[in-house]
């Protein structure tokens, strides 16, 4: 136990370095109990909310749903999108990481290699932003990519990151998404429809979904294309196994 020290009796270096390492050793240890615990349950159950959309000053807008009642389209759109090796990696995709750190070495701005399951780990369990804390974040999210690959499955992984991907202003998964542009449900969005939605992930505070222009819609166009591949290959047999 932690002992409160008085004046007339100063503690030893030794002391409070043992006290110290104490509580350190004792803080990773609830920690490490503390995520396996939430990942399990997640596993299970809806993800409630997530730190981004309790900081989203545009307020919330989601509908948790079922992968079952997702059409496919859209998972090989954000596979076609995001992560074409999805279903080949475990969490990690070690050549696009290679690729992103030659990248930013060459200066400008700084792109990551993330894939969907380290970007659900991300948004389920973490924050966004840049800075500091982004270092210490990206190190937490290994830990928690880790958790949810062998925890969860690809199946739950790409369930969950499909409800709480944020999609729009205040707007936070697919079946949320389909609703504000398409006026439909999740369970029957096109091709095209899908691919919008997808190359809109990256930034959809900025990127228009509907009446898209430039960037955004040759990337839609893209990812449209390449969602066929993904279907025809199978790309995205993991999810459905």
């Amino acid at each position: 136990m932690l002992r409160f020290l008085s004046p007339s009796r100063p503690a030893s270096g030794h002391g409070l370095a043992y006290n110290l390492g104490w509580w350190i050793g004792r803080l990773i240890i609830w920690f490490v109990v503390g995520s396996f615990a939430f990942t399990v349950l997640y596993k299970f159950v809806p993800v409630p909310v997530t730190l981004t959309m309790i900081t989203d000053a545009n307020g919330i807008t989601k509908d948790w749903t079922p992968l079952s009642r997702i059409d496919r389209n859209m998972v090989a759109a954000v596979i076609a999108g995001e992560d074409a090796k999805f279903c080949d990696h475990n969490g990690f995709d070690t050549n696009a990481i290679e690729k992103a750190m030659e990248r930013n070495a060459d200066g400008g701005r700084l792109r990551g290699g993330s894939t969907i399951s380290q970007q659900t780990a991300k948004n389920v369990f973490l924050w966004q932003g840049s800075g500091f804390t982004r270092y210490l974040r990206k190190g937490l999210e290994v830990w928690f990519t880790f958790l949810i690959e062998n925890i969860w499955g690809k199946r739950r992984i790409m369930e969950v990151y499909l409800n709480v991907a944020e999609t729009g202003i205040g707007t936070y998964g697919v079946e949320a998404a389909a609703q504000r542009y398409y006026r439909h449900s999740a369970a029957r969005l096109s091709r095209v429809e899908a691919a919008r939605i997808a190359a809109a992930l990256p930034s959809p505070k900025k990127r228009s979904v509907v009446a898209a222009t430039g960037f955004t819609r040759r990337h839609g166009n893209a990812i449209a294309a390449r969602s066929t591949v993904v279907r025809s290959s199978e790309l995205d047999g993991c999810v459905y196994d």
